[in-house]
This record gives structure tokens, C-alpha cells and sequence, in this order.
């Protein structure tokens, strides 16, 4: 399955240092990582994003400026299917970034969408209303009822001010359980731990969590 990453901090860090490794875990994953890829990260207020084809690890990565917030998805397609530019993540409807990492199998919900994780974003969206975290929350629990097996449903979400990450997994942890750790100011939320990186914690199954910067 995919590859996902996220970082936040209270300065500017660069981008290329922190999709370096994301890269190099893509690329050695024991599941091919290659069906292209895509980050955003955010430009003073506003958002700027990327999306290419071709693996990660192949693409130049110094083109990047500064950022205090980026997330970053490497795609491995379900079946080798659908292998577009336009189905890569993350996905904006021009307030959230939206990325998704995982398997679900028997799926009974109706919604839009092009792939199966833009039908999640869509049908998360439905409860906005009722608050930031509250919206995934409710979202992932009626997919998660709605749903045979889920094999792993993980997602970040940011909208500029909140970071949500939210993971769900039936087996395999260590392949699917997502891992969060504080470098220097920032704040990485991974799908998989960094090398030679210190500390990484796990993000509790069927947790729904909110990160704020490291100093605040």
C-alpha cells in the first residue's frame, strides 16, 4: 500500500531534507511504491502543490522552496489500476489536502469520486459540520462499519491550521501502523519510521489525533 508523510513546524524547514527519506522508504518498500506521487505544502496562507507519475525517488527533489507544513503521498495502486496523474494524492478541494494509505475491501457507502480514496475524502467531508476532528472521527467509524474488512484505512488531513491523522488497521502493524517522532522543531508523521532517526512513537489503532507544532 502506500506510502504517506506529514510534517509541521513553527519554522521554515526544507522540503528536499524531509522528502529524502520519504523517497528512500518508497523506494525499498517491500510493496512497489511507484505509481507516482504528489506533495502540497503551504506557501505563506495559501497552498502550492505537485504531482507526477513517476516514482518519487527518480524525481528531483531540490525544486522545493521552504515550508512549515507539507504532506506528501508515494502511490502504490490498488491492482495496478487507474494509474493517472489525476488519481494521485493529495487531494484539495481548496481547504483540505487529503492523503490515504490503505485497503478496504466490501465497501458499502455511496459517494463520488474517481478512486476509491477520493469516495473516503468525499464521504468524510459529509460531517464538517460537527467539527475538525469530530468530522474524521464520524467518517471513519460508519466507513468502518459499512466495511467487510478493512485491511488498513490511514489518513492525514490538514486544512493549514490543523493537522489530523487518523489510522485504522486489521493486521500487519508493523507494515501498517503509522509512526510520528519530533526532529529539532518538527513534527514528521510517517507511515514508517526513518532510519538512524531516534525515536518514533506509534499512533494508537483506531485513534483519530491532532498535532500541533513541537513548541507549542
Amino acid at each position: 500500500m502506500c506510502r504517506i508523510l506529514a510534517v509541521r513546524a513553527d519554522t521554515p524547514f526544507s522540503i528536499h531534507e524531509q522528502l529524502s527519506p520519504f523517497a528512500n522508504i518508497a523506494r525499498d518498500s517491500r510493496e512497489y511504491q511507484g505509481h507516482g506521487w504528489g506533495c502540497a505544502w503551504l506557501a505563506g496562507d495559501r497552498w502550492r502543490s505537485y504531482h507526477n507519475i513517476s516514482p518519487v525517488w527518480e524525481d528531483d527533489l531540490e525544486q522545493f522552496e521552504d515550508t512549515t507544513l507539507l504532506v506528501a503521498h508515494a502511490r502504490s495502486a490498488f491492482r495496478d489500476e487507474g494509474i493517472f496523474v489525476e488519481n494521485n494524492m493529495p487531494f484539495d478541494d481548496g481547504t483540505w489536502q487529503f492523503i490515504f494509505n490503505g485497503e478496504l475491501r466490501g465497501v458499502r457507502i455511496k459517494e463520488e469520486g474517481r478512486i476509491g480514496a477520493e469516495k473516503i475524502f468525499n464521504y468524510i467531508k459529509r460531517f464538517e459540520d460537527r467539527g475538525k476532528i469530530e468530522m474524521v472521527e464520524t467518517g471513519t467509524r460508519i466507513i468502518n462499519k459499512r466495511t467487510r474488512y478493512v485491511r488498513a484505512m490511514n489518513i492525514i488531513m490538514s486544512d493549514g491550521d490543523e493537522l489530523i491523522v487518523s489510522s485504522h488497521f486489521g493486521e500487519d502493524p508493523e507494515y501498517f501502523q503509522m509512526q510520528h517522532t519530533t526532529l529539532g522543531n518538527r513534527t514528521v508523521i510517517c507511515s514508517e519510521p526513518w532510519p538512524d532517526t531516534g525515536t518514533w512513537n506509534p499512533i494508537d489503532n483506531g485513534s483519530t489525533v491532532a498535532f500541533n507544532n513541537p513548541q507549542s
